[in-house]
């Protein structure tokens, strides 16, 4: 958990400029039947398509980069496959959604999605519907992501400057802490019900974590690199 580094950023500039994708292109056939074989055993992924960065830096809390489009099946197999081009990343947006006792709240996947099981902050990866002039515009995305998995939206939640990013070999992770005035057990209850009313939900439950005794192998690292940061950032 130590060695992923979490870094605050200030600022983002990040921005869509597409480019062809070696990776997709060379290893087709074999990308197309790995997909085949996923929607076999979960027939409801969909091969949309994704945004994934192919430049980036980050200096004085900024980070700047620029993104291409690919589909989901390529996106996948390259992360199925150890990240065999790296050259590119994942970068994407995750709201950590903290109750108002200080607690975190986390969802489990659900069965039907990529990363059944594990559990993740809501978010995911940006999709063509995040860019905007030219920009790539990951705080709309977080709160998409996090309304279509919750049920919460911006009115529901104070929303804490800047962001935290998690450097985890080809995926960054960039966490926006959003806060709810509600105490953790009623606001995973409204976000159950919310689940409840779903006919497909992409979360399977909520997770409660109120320190290390709570973390889970399920969670990624960089999640987990995320949660430790934060609570050594808020002392004894």
């Amino acid at each position: 958990m130590s060695e992923i580094p979490v870094v605050a950023v200030e600022r983002l500039d990040l921005r869509f400029a597409p480019r062809p994708w070696p990776f997709a292109d060379d290893r087709r056939p074999a990308i197309d039947a790995h997909f085949a074989a996923l929607r076999r055993d979960k027939p409801a992924l969909w091969n949309g398509r994704v945004l994934l960065m192919h430049d980036h830096a980050l200096s004085d809390g900024r980070l700047s980069g620029a993104y291409l489009e690919t589909d989901f099946a390529s996106f996948i197999a390259w992360r199925d496959w150890g990240w065999p081009d790296r050259s590119v990343h994942n970068c994407f947006g995750l709201a950590a959604l903290r109750a108002a006792d200080g607690a975190f709240l986390l969802g489990v996947m659900a069965d039907h999605t990529a990363n059944a099981g594990r559990i993740y902050f809501p978010g995911g990866t940006p999709d063509p519907a995040d860019v905007r002039d030219g920009t790539v515009d990951l705080g709309s995305n977080v709160f998409r992501e996090l309304a279509e998995e919750t049920g919460l939206g911006a009115a529901d939640l104070a929303v804490e400057p800047g962001w935290h990013a998690t450097l985890s070999g080809q995926r960054i992770g960039l966490l926006k802490t959003v806060r709810s005035p509600l105490p953790a057990e009623p606001l995973r209850d409204r976000v159950r019900g919310f689940l409840a009313r779903q006919a497909q939900p992409e979360l399977a439950d909520i997770r409660i974590v109120r320190g290390p005794q709570d973390l889970d192998p399920l969670m990624p690292d960089f999640i987990t690199a995320f949660l430790v940061h934060m609570w050594q950032c808020a002392g004894p």
